[in-house]
């Protein structure tokens, strides 16, 4: 596993760096042994740090965690501690996921992603192109083919608050999302 630990606006040291590494790749090396990389940026945060860690495995995996606390030490060792209950999670659901029939992955879907900018107060003028939302970034995604579990797994590895997926039961476009009362909602059109 290859780990790099970069500071946003802040010094980190030879110590911290071996700190994070070792704690993260025993929290990782734990539940898993695919190979991959992580990436571990340690900002200021108020009168805080902040640890943002963001793994991705070559099966294809993408977790991120993240965590707030008043020492840099203990920041790096939350984050390392969310990111191991999250692969504890991940790897508990693999193993009672019943396999399928068919082992060739199925395709993935190309979509556009927009980013939007948030609309400004109204100004009073009745211009066409003021009604039309500016884009701020366009990038390419993937829609994957899953199961509606597999997408709540993808989903709570993720910091994303709504995940797109083809379900793999029917067919149709699916979205898993997280509501405001921490559960997990799931929208299937009919059609």
């Amino acid at each position: 596993m290859q780990i790099t630990v970069h500071g946003k606006q802040i010094q980190t040291g030879e110590a911290l760096q071996t700190h994070v590494k070792e704690r993260l790749g025993d929290a990782v090396g734990k539940f898993l042994d695919i190979p991959g990389n992580a990436t571990v940026t340690i900002s200021r945060d108020g009168t805080g740090y902040r640890t943002d860690i963001v793994l991705r495995l070559s099966s294809g995996l993408s977790a991120q965690a993240h965590a707030i606390a008043n020492e840099v030490y203990a920041s790096a060792d939350s984050a390392s501690d969310r990111m191991a209950k999250q692969l504890r999670r991940y790897k508990t659901r693999l193993k009672d996921h019943h396999k399928r029939t068919d082992q060739t992955p199925p395709p993935l879907e190309e979509a556009q992603s927009f980013i939007l900018a948030a609309e400004k107060e109204d100004t009073g003028d009745d211009d066409l192109a003021a009604a039309k939302p500016l884009i701020i970034a366009e990038t390419q995604t993937d829609i994957k083919t899953l199961a509606v579990s597999e997408a709540v797994m993808h989903l709570e590895l993720s910091d994303d608050p709504a995940l797109l997926f083809r379900n793999h039961g029917n067919g149709r476009l699916n979205m898993v999302y997280l509501r405001s009362d921490g559960n997990i909602g799931w929208i299937d059109p009919k059609s």
